[in-house]
């Protein structure tokens, strides 16, 4: 009985020894991976062995395939379950901080600059830190141009993010740098890098430093109908300062493994002081009514007063973007632009609105 028991316990201890082992190793060998070959092919499942020349990978669908080495362009471990959707890969990156205009603050990991093609012009922006973020926007004539700054503040909560940013822009060449402009505000992120949504507030201005010429026809008359004359008057004034609140609501979510959709806004409230003139008309000419029959017409006055102008911009952008590659991306939106004038304005239309269709390209670099 005694030696029964001795035995029972060594085969007890040896079960337990080699359950810890084999669960170690089941759940080492657990771990997946997305093998991308050259061709843009992935494949998802467990890397059996990997011999320098070839690797051994076992997928759900196909089972155990042999890959050599010289045809695979990435191997990436796969950190969480859920970045595998409908059987593939979602992978994430530094487009993953980017709605179409807005930002959110989600930070981007040093080293993971990227770059932007809109229809309008280009973009780079460049992670300094883990934390801060530099970006350089611009035309395709290189002017305006903008400068991007963006600080993330991580939480203790990992779905929980803020951040700061400012842009700041010259009109460059154009209108010979008079003109400038800024944005400056903060963000709050709730969720993953896959599926989030952004509340934005900030405060912006602009002035183009264009020149505005206003033409002043006037017809002074005498005490005789026949002594008038018609003569234009223009006045130079500089385009208005334009600023105001502005709030952003943006989000994104996956709808597939390699599209996602993209929705962005902006509602701003904006205040312009510019400058009207009224002209009044002094008719006291003086008319002589002997030889030579000269005459001094009468003339006029310009009053130049401060009008205030207020108007409600509001942007709106859906749209979808497609990321069939781990560096670069693609998106499509169709925007509209409305902008509703509240006060201030002498001319009967009061609503303005029209769309912005948009491409953008993603590169990571």
């Amino acid at each position: 009985m005694k030696n029964f028991l001795v035995l029972l316990t060594s085969f007890l201890s040896f079960q337990l020894s080699y359950g810890q082992i084999t669960e170690s190793d089941t759940s080492k060998s657990e771990q997946l991976y997305v093998v991308t070959k050259n061709d843009g092919t992935e494949y998802i499942g467990k890397i059996l062995s990997d011999d320098g020349r070839e690797i051994l990978i076992e997928t759900e669908l196909l089972g155990k395939i042999y890959i050599p080495k010289s045809e695979i362009r990435s191997i990436t471990k796969i950190e969480d379950r859920k970045e595998i959707v409908h059987g593939e890969y979602q992978s994430t990156g530094p487009f993953t901080t980017r709605y179409a205009f807005t930002t959110n603050a989600l930070p981007i990991v040093k080293g993971e600059n990227y770059a932007l093609i809109n229809l309008y012009g280009p973009e780079v922006h460049f992670a300094i830190t883990d934390h801060l973020n530099i970006g350089i926007m611009s035309t395709w004539i290189a002017s305006p141009m903008v400068l991007a700054l963006k600080y993330s503040i991580k939480t203790k909560h990992e779905k929980i993010n803020f951040s700061l940013g400012t842009l700041n822009g010259t009109s460059g060449y154009l209108n010979t740098f008079r003109g400038f402009g800024g944005l400056h505000f903060a963000n709050i992120s709730i969720g993953s890098r896959k599926q989030n949504i952004t509340l934005s507030a900030g405060y912006g201005y602009v002035q183009t430093g264009s020149e505005i010429s206003e033409f002043l026809p006037q017809t002074v008359y005498s005490s005789e109908p026949y002594l008038s004359y018609n003569s234009t008057n223009s006045i130079n004034t500089t385009a208005p300062i334009i600023h105001g609140p502005l709030f952003s609501i943006a989000g994104i979510t996956a709808v597939g493994a390699k599209a996602s959709f993209v929705f962005d806004s902006m509602f701003g409230l904006f205040t312009s002081d510019r400058m009207e003139t009224s002209t009044t008309t002094i008719t006291e000419p003086y008319y002589n009514p002997n030889p030579p029959y000269d005459s001094t017409p009468g003339y006029y006055m310009h009053q130049v007063t401060e009008v205030n102008t207020q108007s409600i911009a509001m942007f709106l952008m859906p749209g979808m973007r497609f990321q069939t590659k781990e560096n670069s991306a693609f998106q499509v939106s169709l925007a509209g632009v409305a902008i509703f004038r509240l006060k201030g304005f002498a001319d009967t239309q009061k609503t303005n609105s029209f769309p912005i269709p948009m491409c953008t390209w993603f590169f990571r670099f």
